[in-house]
């Protein structure tokens, strides 16, 4: 079945009106469009928090929604907002092929009426490492638009990836910062067969930088098998494959804590952790991650987002 498409606030509220009066929880799965596999397995993970009876014994099956909307708060100058791409009508077909009630497709001046917002939501420290200190003012931009899109939608769950994961952990620590009162549940990354992260921005890759930007997943499993060994043989396993890489133009490869946090400078074994990578391939920049677990080190340079 086709969903319900709601162009303004006024449509949202009257299609989820009636099912939230009737006690039924609400999941909100947040995208820019151009949806592929990795977005509908995130509207799978969302079907199925709210399959399940609410609180108090409340209905189970309460509708999921679906926001398409290109936010320009979250792109820098010279970032790739104007040729980002919007391909509305296969996104509608992969929406109703993953069961959703509602798709908001709001317009910028709806989300932002009377040009961009003057309060917005400051990520913190967290903000300015790792993707942040590429891409200044890009955490404020999503953090602001996912705020919004909680007040709007008033979701109890909302389903994010988890190869964004610095701004999974964000939208996090916003929630319970700000007490917004959603469930913020991280969905595991779809890959393709070559392990390659699932993307919107893969499309931009020529063959050859298709094949390049593998290197990536490669990258972090030779980590993950390093682990054992320690920080330093982790990260030294992930360069060796990155540099022999042709084509990769590597950004950072950090370490760090499930929080991201920096990693104490002497880690015990067991220590779980997250290896993050951003690169260009060509004009096009990619990022993944991978959960590890650490050994042992005796490096006395504490590593982490800030090195």
């Amino acid at each position: 079945m086709t969903p319900a498409v709601a162009r303004t606030r006024a449509e949202l509220a009257d299609l989820l009106s009636g099912r939230r009066a009737a006690g039924e929880r609400v999941a909100l799965v947040p995208t820019m469009g151009a949806l592929h596999a990795g977005h509908a397995s995130l509207m799978t993970v969302a079907r199925d928090a709210v399959a399940a009876a609410g609180p108090a014994g409340g209905p189970a099956g309460g509708p999921l929604v679906v926001s398409i909307f290109v936010n320009p708060l979250q792109f820098g100058p010279g970032e790739d907002l104007d040729r980002y791409p919007r391909t509305f009508d296969a996104d509608l077909e992969v929406c109703a092929h993953a069961g959703v009630d509602v798709v908001f497709a709001p317009s910028v001046d709806e989300v932002y009426p009377g040009g961009p917002p003057q309060v917005t939501v400051h990520p913190g420290p967290l903000g300015e490492v790792l993707e942040g200190r590429t891409r200044p003012g890009h955490f404020a931009g999503v953090l602001t638009v996912v705020a919004k899109l909680f007040g709007l939608v008033r979701p109890d769950v909302g389903v994010f990836g988890q190869k964004d994961y610095q701004q999974l952990v964000l939208i996090r620590r916003m929630a319970a910062d700000l007490c917004l009162g959603v469930e913020v549940v991280g969905a595991e990354t779809r890959r393709e067969d070559d392990g390659l992260a699932l993307s919107s921005r893969n499309v931009y890759l020529d063959p050859a930088q298709r094949r390049d930007a593998v290197a990536l997943n490669r990258a972090l499993h030779a980590a993950r098998e390093a682990g054992a060994l320690g920080v330093p043989a982790a990260l030294d396993a992930a360069r060796a494959v990155l540099d022999a890489a042709g084509g990769v133009d590597l950004d950072y490869l950090e370490l760090a804590l499930p929080d991201l946090s920096p990693l104490p400078a002497d880690v015990a074994a067991g220590t779980e952790a997250r290896l993050l990578v951003a690169a260009r391939v060509g004009a096009t920049r990619l990022i993944d991650n991978l959960p590890l677990t650490l050994g042992a080190v005796d490096d006395a340079r504490p590593p982490g987002p800030d090195h």
